[in-house]
């Protein structure tokens, strides 16, 4: 079991190198028919969930936040910062969950429980934070008022008349099909990506 393995010299740099690929597959991204375009579909959680899997939750954590502040230096934030706390916030509320629910339960079923788990949790966890946190910064930073928000949500989603109807018809479901398709893949990849991942992991305390 790798639950909370030491943070070795080594460690780090393999942590390092999955935030830089967690990071090069944001740049994959695009959006999806029933949410604004500003809402973009990526798959960039995958490295940091191996992370977790194989080194425990402090380092798929550490590797999402590797993701974002490779973003910030290199790119840099177009929205205030609020867009990169959000996508930190929900890769940590996915990775960490996930990733002790696995480690509880080590086993091909349990990995299918905690990817289903932890794309609940994240889901759930996008739907308050955008209620309390994003939006109200979006519209206090950029003094964008609510209905514009919404509007942009309503062209693209008819079902979208309030704050509630976005969040539950635009933000759960998208963050629902996110996580659910990097949770398939994930799952897909484990078992052959687990022996070369485990032989890398055992070089790590040599």
């Amino acid at each position: 079991m790798f639950v909370n393995r030491p943070l070795t010299t080594r460690a780090v740099v393999f942590i390092g190198l999955l935030g830089a690929l967690s990071f090069l597959l944001m740049s994959f991204e695009f959006p999806l028919p029933f949410a604004p375009a500003y809402m973009k579909f990526e798959i960039s959680d995958m490295p940091a969930l191996f992370g977790g899997f194989f080194l425990g939750p402090i380092a798929g954590a550490l590797a999402a936040f590797v993701k974002i502040l490779l973003k910030l230096v290199i790119i840099g934030t177009n929205s205030a910062l609020v867009g990169e706390v959000m996508n930190l916030f929900c890769s940590i509320a996915y990775v960490v969950p996930s990733t002790i629910f696995y480690h509880l339960h080590h086993s091909k079923k349990g990995a299918l429980y905690a990817l289903v788990s932890g794309s609940l949790i994240a889901s759930i966890f996008a739907v308050v934070t955008n209620y309390y946190f994003a939006i109200p910064m979006y519209v206090k930073l950029y003094g964008i008022p609510l209905e514009t928000i919404l509007k942009m949500g309503r062209a693209v989603n008819p079902f979208v008349d309030s704050l509630i109807d976005y969040l539950l018809f635009t933000v759960l479901p998208f963050n629902l099909i996110k996580y659910g398709i990097v949770s398939f893949l994930t799952y897909l990849v484990y078992k052959k990506a687990s022996v070369a991942l485990t032989e890398i992991v055992n070089r790590l305390d040599r």
